[in-house]
């Protein structure tokens, strides 16, 4: 099995090494020049301290620097960085979609779902489009131009094979299966795009679109079986073995890769949460076509 530590820090602007340590200057002459930074666990090197002469009485003071004292905690930062991502996604939802949303309506997919008036029509070009973006993200972690993306094949949330035999019953109903259209193919290519040259921008993708539909997308296909396709039960909507536990493996798997990465690379992840909204939104609204 390939190792989770990334090791994509060679390839992209964000990944080069980044090694910061100063020595702090001191205008005194009763203070050394050249102070040892302090050195936490795992030998993982600090912020150099800093020290000053108490006021009346010359004994030195030690007190941590500016950037020790007030280090930025990030929301859901104790739980793991998935936590971070969870966090991040659920204030992009509607008031409409989740209690934490935050995000105004704009657009009709972003209503209640019991607002929706989808069409078989519609409906079909979600699933073609969400079954392309699937086969996107399974090549892509069967393909791993980064070591630590074989750790996410055969994870049991692939969605490719039950979208088929989706598809396949459509067909049988005497439907005609619609070509990819542009959000599905645009999305698809900015997916291997990504994976070849940013890593935390992919894995925020692929996040976001398998934990997404084990959530909010069930509930929608629950609504627009309801609504149009007499209570059938689709495949995409179904899982071998436990969800739930399927989830949490996969989570683990992501947690362990974040530890590996720098502050600013799991922020510039976090950061692409809204593209990832974008365009899986894009491709949502087709059920409305």
């Amino acid at each position: 099995m390939a190792s989770l530590t990334p090791i994509f820090h060679q390839r992209s602007y964000l990944y080069e090494a980044q090694s910061v340590t100063r020595q702090s200057q001191f205008s005194s002459s009763f203070l050394p020049r050249n102070l040892p930074s302090w050195s936490g666990f795992g030998g993982i090197s600090r912020m150099p301290l800093r020290m000053e002469v108490a006021a009346g009485g010359g004994v030195p003071v030690v007190e941590a620097t500016t950037a020790e004292k007030q280090k930025k905690r990030y929301p859901g930062e104790a739980k793991g960085f998935v936590e971070e991502m969870r966090f991040v996604a659920m204030r992009l939802h509607t008031r409409e979609q989740a209690k934490e949303g935050e995000k105004e309506v704009k657009s009709p997919e972003e209503k209640s779902v019991m607002k929706w008036e989808p069409t078989v029509e519609g409906y079909l070009r979600f699933l073609v489009d969400s079954k392309l973006v699937y086969d996107t993200l399974e090549r892509i972690v069967d393909n791993a131009a980064f070591p630590f993306y074989a750790e996410f094949r055969n994870t049991g949330l692939e969605r490719s094979e039950k979208l088929a035999k989706d598809l396949e019953w459509f067909k049988e109903q005497g439907y005609a299966i619609p070509e990819p259209s542009s959000p599905g193919v645009d999305y698809a290519q900015y997916l291997v795009e990504l994976s070849e040259k940013d890593p935390p921008a992919f894995i925020c993708h692929f996040y976001n679109v398998y934990f997404a539909h084990s959530a909010g997308g069930r509930m929608i296909g629950r609504k627009v079986a309801k609504q149009i396709l007499n209570n059938k039960d689709l495949e995409f909507y179904k899982w071998d073995g436990d969800l739930s536990q399927l989830l949490q493996n996969v989570r683990d798997k992501l947690n362990q890769v974040a530890e590996g990465w720098t502050r600013e690379e799991k922020d510039h992840c976090l950061e692409e949460t809204e593209k990832s909204f974008k365009c899986s939104g894009e491709i949502l609204r087709l059920i409305l076509s």
